[in-house]
Protein backbone atom coordinates (compact mmCIF):
# COMPACT_ATOMS: atom_id res chain seq x y z
CA UNK A 1 0.00 0.00 0.00
CA UNK A 2 1.39 3.41 -0.96
CA UNK A 3 1.67 6.57 1.04
CA UNK A 4 -0.97 8.39 -1.01
CA UNK A 5 -3.54 10.24 1.03
CA UNK A 6 -6.39 12.02 -0.74
CA UNK A 7 -6.34 15.78 -0.21
CA UNK A 8 -8.37 17.13 2.69
CA UNK A 9 -11.47 19.03 1.71
CA UNK A 10 -10.83 22.75 1.68
CA UNK A 11 -12.24 24.61 4.66
CA UNK A 12 -14.07 27.90 4.42
CA UNK A 13 -11.94 30.97 3.80
CA UNK A 14 -13.31 33.12 6.64
CA UNK A 15 -11.47 34.01 9.82
CA UNK A 16 -12.01 36.38 12.74
CA UNK A 17 -9.48 39.17 13.39
CA UNK A 18 -8.37 37.30 16.53
CA UNK A 19 -7.79 34.12 14.52
CA UNK A 20 -5.76 35.96 11.89
CA UNK A 21 -3.66 37.58 14.62
CA UNK A 22 -2.99 34.17 16.22
CA UNK A 23 -1.94 32.67 12.87
CA UNK A 24 0.37 35.62 12.13
CA UNK A 25 1.91 35.27 15.61
CA UNK A 26 2.50 31.53 15.05
CA UNK A 27 4.14 32.31 11.71
CA UNK A 28 6.35 34.96 13.32
CA UNK A 29 7.27 32.60 16.18
CA UNK A 30 8.25 29.80 13.80
CA UNK A 31 10.16 31.96 11.31
CA UNK A 32 11.88 34.50 13.58
CA UNK A 33 12.49 32.52 16.77
CA UNK A 34 12.22 28.75 16.47
CA UNK A 35 13.75 28.25 13.01
CA UNK A 36 16.96 30.21 13.77
CA UNK A 37 17.41 28.24 17.01
CA UNK A 38 17.00 24.87 15.28
CA UNK A 39 19.27 25.99 12.42
CA UNK A 40 21.97 26.86 14.95
CA UNK A 41 21.66 23.43 16.62
CA UNK A 42 21.87 21.66 13.24
CA UNK A 43 24.89 23.78 12.24
CA UNK A 44 26.73 22.91 15.46
CA UNK A 45 25.81 19.23 15.14
CA UNK A 46 27.07 19.14 11.55
CA UNK A 47 30.52 20.29 12.74
CA UNK A 48 30.83 17.13 14.85
CA UNK A 49 31.57 14.91 11.86
CA UNK A 50 29.58 11.70 11.23
CA UNK A 51 26.02 12.81 10.65
CA UNK A 52 24.50 9.35 10.29
CA UNK A 53 24.54 8.71 14.06
CA UNK A 54 24.22 12.31 15.24
CA UNK A 55 20.83 12.66 16.95
CA UNK A 56 20.94 16.46 17.15
CA UNK A 57 21.60 16.65 13.43
CA UNK A 58 18.98 14.07 12.40
CA UNK A 59 16.18 15.40 14.61
CA UNK A 60 17.13 19.01 13.92
CA UNK A 61 16.83 18.46 10.16
CA UNK A 62 13.49 16.74 10.71
CA UNK A 63 12.25 19.66 12.82
CA UNK A 64 13.43 22.14 10.16
CA UNK A 65 11.36 20.29 7.54
CA UNK A 66 8.32 20.45 9.86
CA UNK A 67 8.82 24.17 10.50
CA UNK A 68 9.29 24.94 6.80
CA UNK A 69 6.19 22.96 5.90
CA UNK A 70 4.09 24.79 8.49
CA UNK A 71 5.49 28.18 7.41
CA UNK A 72 4.55 27.44 3.77
CA UNK A 73 1.06 26.39 4.83
CA UNK A 74 0.50 29.46 7.03
CA UNK A 75 1.83 31.85 4.39
CA UNK A 76 -0.43 30.44 1.65
CA UNK A 77 -3.44 30.18 3.94
CA UNK A 78 -3.12 33.74 5.26
CA UNK A 79 -3.00 35.02 1.67
CA UNK A 80 -6.29 33.31 0.82
CA UNK A 81 -8.28 34.09 3.99
CA UNK A 82 -11.02 36.70 4.23
CA UNK A 83 -10.93 38.47 7.62
CA UNK A 84 -14.45 39.33 8.80
CA UNK A 85 -14.31 42.60 10.75
CA UNK A 86 -17.90 43.79 10.43
CA UNK A 87 -20.93 43.03 12.55
CA UNK A 88 -23.86 42.01 10.33
CA UNK A 89 -26.78 44.40 9.78
CA UNK A 90 -29.25 41.97 11.34
CA UNK A 91 -27.84 41.05 14.76
CA UNK A 92 -30.89 38.90 15.54
CA UNK A 93 -29.70 36.18 13.14
CA UNK A 94 -26.75 33.83 13.50
CA UNK A 95 -23.88 34.71 11.19
CA UNK A 96 -20.12 34.14 11.19
CA UNK A 97 -18.46 35.43 14.38
CA UNK A 98 -21.58 35.25 16.55
CA UNK A 99 -21.68 33.92 20.08
CA UNK A 100 -24.70 31.63 20.17
CA UNK A 101 -26.25 30.15 23.30
CA UNK A 102 -28.20 26.95 22.72
CA UNK A 103 -30.28 24.82 25.05
CA UNK A 104 -30.49 21.06 24.55
CA UNK A 105 -33.30 18.60 25.34
CA UNK A 106 -32.12 18.34 28.97
CA UNK A 107 -32.30 22.09 29.54
CA UNK A 108 -28.51 22.49 29.59
CA UNK A 109 -27.21 25.69 28.01
CA UNK A 110 -23.94 26.03 26.13
CA UNK A 111 -22.46 29.06 24.34
CA UNK A 112 -20.35 28.71 21.20
CA UNK A 113 -18.66 31.21 18.94
CA UNK A 114 -18.86 30.43 15.23
CA UNK A 115 -15.38 30.84 13.74
CA UNK A 116 -13.40 29.70 10.72
CA UNK A 117 -11.98 26.18 10.39
CA UNK A 118 -8.43 27.43 11.04
CA UNK A 119 -9.26 28.71 14.52
CA UNK A 120 -11.84 26.34 15.97
CA UNK A 121 -11.12 25.05 19.46
CA UNK A 122 -13.87 23.24 21.35
CA UNK A 123 -12.02 23.63 24.65
CA UNK A 124 -12.55 27.40 24.22
CA UNK A 125 -16.11 26.89 22.83
CA UNK A 126 -15.06 28.01 19.33
CA UNK A 127 -17.05 26.07 16.77
CA UNK A 128 -15.97 25.73 13.12
CA UNK A 129 -18.50 27.15 10.68
CA UNK A 130 -18.05 23.92 8.69
CA UNK A 131 -19.25 21.71 11.58
CA UNK A 132 -22.75 20.18 11.51
CA UNK A 133 -23.91 22.23 14.52
CA UNK A 134 -22.67 25.54 13.09
CA UNK A 135 -24.20 24.78 9.69
CA UNK A 136 -27.54 24.16 11.43
CA UNK A 137 -27.21 27.42 13.40
CA UNK A 138 -26.23 29.77 10.57
CA UNK A 139 -29.10 31.99 9.44
CA UNK A 140 -31.38 31.08 12.36
CA UNK A 141 -33.04 33.43 14.89
CA UNK A 142 -33.55 33.38 18.67
CA UNK A 143 -36.09 30.70 19.74
CA UNK A 144 -35.55 28.73 16.50
CA UNK A 145 -35.27 24.99 16.96
CA UNK A 146 -32.40 23.34 15.15
CA UNK A 147 -31.88 19.66 14.36
CA UNK A 148 -28.46 18.32 13.42
CA UNK A 149 -26.60 15.04 13.20
CA UNK A 150 -23.97 14.57 15.92
CA UNK A 151 -21.69 11.58 16.58
CA UNK A 152 -24.27 10.27 19.08
CA UNK A 153 -27.21 10.71 16.69
CA UNK A 154 -29.80 13.37 15.94
CA UNK A 155 -29.84 16.26 18.39
CA UNK A 156 -32.38 19.02 18.87
CA UNK A 157 -31.49 22.39 20.35
CA UNK A 158 -33.11 25.80 20.75
CA UNK A 159 -31.27 29.09 20.26
CA UNK A 160 -31.67 31.21 23.41
CA UNK A 161 -29.22 34.07 22.76
CA UNK A 162 -27.23 35.63 19.90
CA UNK A 163 -24.58 38.30 20.38
CA UNK A 164 -21.68 39.67 18.39
CA UNK A 165 -19.44 40.98 21.16
CA UNK A 166 -17.84 39.01 23.97
CA UNK A 167 -19.18 39.48 27.46
CA UNK A 168 -16.68 41.69 29.23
Amino acid sequence: MGRYRPPRPKGSYYITPEGESAMREELRQLWKIERPQVTSVVHEAAKNGDRSENGDYIYGKKRLREIDSRVRFLTKRLESLNVVHDTPNNVNKVFFGAWVTVEDENGEEKTYRIVGPDEFDLSRDQLSMDSPLAKALLGKNIDDEIVFESPIGKRVMVITEIRYHANL
